[in-house]
């Protein structure tokens, strides 16, 4: 087979982004070409997230755009990949007959034979077992060069009665230490320095190989490599953050002082719904330890708004709670009633407009919020990886421990000197606005001539 140009669209969550990173691997060692741009392909993949409905209606647009290409002669093949092919095996092919070949979740290792076939015009489906995909293997970042992602494993057991995850990942599979440990170590030699850790539950890391959390243990391990500067914690749960780790975390100079802690609510009667583990008060505690041991700590969660059975009542107490524990990030949704989990056939759904605004009224309190917190950090000096040098804002674009990439703010900032990114600088902190932070280059850095090299 000759070689092929490919585009790749992948959608959805980091974990998600990794898959798609897999593939092109995959397709550029097969000798195909992978381009930026669709209308420079022959075949377009398309790695879709099918989490909950917005997420599906996005991959569903992205395939009709592709579609109109082909119809055009622009392109010549469509692969659908990932999450919504893994769910929904026959609608996608019944429903969307532009599509030329269909993967599943488990199957991103046949890429290459969908895309030949894609291609070449015959009708290509693959669905292997998820349980049983390879979760390792070589691949070609689509991030910055000084930052990637670890996927630590795949699937989930904690069945939250509105996830679809489990249906979709199947169930929790870590990878060995010693894999992550090999794959990190060859990242950092091609230049990561953020190293962001991603499973569906990253605090669960390890039980179903060892029999308990290994987090702590592989952390360690990661800390032991070379080169590397940051280790960011994506995606852990709070009946999970041990004491442990928190002391473990106080004393790392690499792993950041930034917990993701999705917590969903914080009213007992809808986290006993939700099939959460804990309840406020064990939340409530957990915040309390989290502080405790880690005063600078960046705190990130997410609610859902609008659960069956959530009351004006209990969300009310919601945005009490919000309010009284003052996240420095938060996301939130309108809960969606996702087919073939227990919560989509519960009673006493909650009508989409009134799910909407008590969603839009606690991302606007949050939004308060986070404008305080900012602007508690103005005259304090944070380390900055320095991104891009912002051409509309006249200086340099960077993120500080507080920002994971693309869901957190930035940190914008002036300096008299050259800057090379992938660097960390000092800079000084002097404005703030709702979700960004804007500054200075350390004088002290300056005289230190830090744009010499990469730290």
């Amino acid at each position: 087979m000759r070689a092929i140009r490919v585009a790749m669209i992948s959608l959805g969550c980091p974990k998600n982004q990794v898959e798609a990173e897999r593939m092109l691997e995959r397709l550029d060692v097969a000798g195909h070409e992978i381009v930026p741009k669709l209308e420079q392909a022959e075949v377009v993949v398309i790695n879709t997230c099918g989490f909950i409905t917005s997420a599906k209606e996005e991959a569903i647009s992205h395939i009709l755009t592709a579609a109109r290409l082909k119809a055009q002669g622009a392109i010549r093949g469509i692969v659908v990949a990932g999450c919504l092919s893994e769910r929904y095996r026959e609608e996608v092919r019944q429903l969307l007959p532009e599509v030329d070949a269909v993967l599943g979740g488990g199957s991103c290792e046949a890429v290459c034979e969908a895309v030949e076939a894609a291609l070449s015009g015959c009708p290509y489906e693959r669905y292997d077992d998820i349980e049983q995909a390879d979760m390792g293997g070589g691949r070609i970042l689509s991030t910055p060069f000084y930052t990637a992602y670890l996927k630590l494993g795949d699937g989930c057991d904690n069945h939250c009665t509105y996830c679809a995850i489990p249906l979709i990942r199947g169930r929790l599979r870590s990878r060995p230490i010693e894999e992550l440990v090999g794959e990190a170590s060859a990242l950092a030699e091609g230049g990561v320095r953020e190293l962001i850790l991603v499973a569906q539950d990253t605090t669960r890391y390890g039980e179903d190989l060892y029999g308990e959390s290994r987090l702590v243990d592989l952390l360690r391990a990661l800390e032991d490599i070379p080169g590397l500067r940051w280790i960011r914690l994506l995606y852990a749960y709070p009946d999970r953050i041990s004491d442990e780790l928190l002391q473990h975390m106080a004393g790392s100079d690499k792993v950041l002082h930034y917990i993701d802690l999705p917590l969903q609510h914080a009213e007992d009667d809808i986290l006993r719904a939700m099939n959460r583990k804990g309840d406020r008060a064990q939340i409530e505690d957990t915040l309390l330890r989290i502080r405790r041991a880690l005063p600078d700590v960046c705190l990130r969660t997410t609610f859902i708004c609008g659960f069956p059975g959530e009351t004006e009542a209990h969300f009310e107490a919601l945005c009490r709670f919000v309010r009284r524990h003052r996240f420095d990030r938060m996301g939130c949704f309108a809960y969606s009633a996702e087919e073939g989990t227990p919560a989509a056939s519960f009673d006493r759904q909650v009508p989409e407009d009134i799910k909407q605004r008590r969603a839009d009224s606690l991302m606007l309190q949050q939004s308060l919020i986070s404008a305080e917190r900012g602007a508690a950090l103005v005259g304090r000096q944070l380390c900055v990886l320095v991104e891009e040098f912002d051409a509309d804002y006249g200086g340099y674009a960077g993120r500080s421990y507080r920002d994971a990439p693309e869901i957190d703010g930035r940190v914008y900032f002036t300096s008299p000197i050259e800057l090379e990114v992938g660097a960390f600088v000092p800079v000084d902190i002097q404005s703030s606005d709702d979700y960004d932070l804007f500054g200075a280059l350390s004088e002290a850095s300056i005289d230190a001539g830090v744009n010499v090299e990469r730290s």
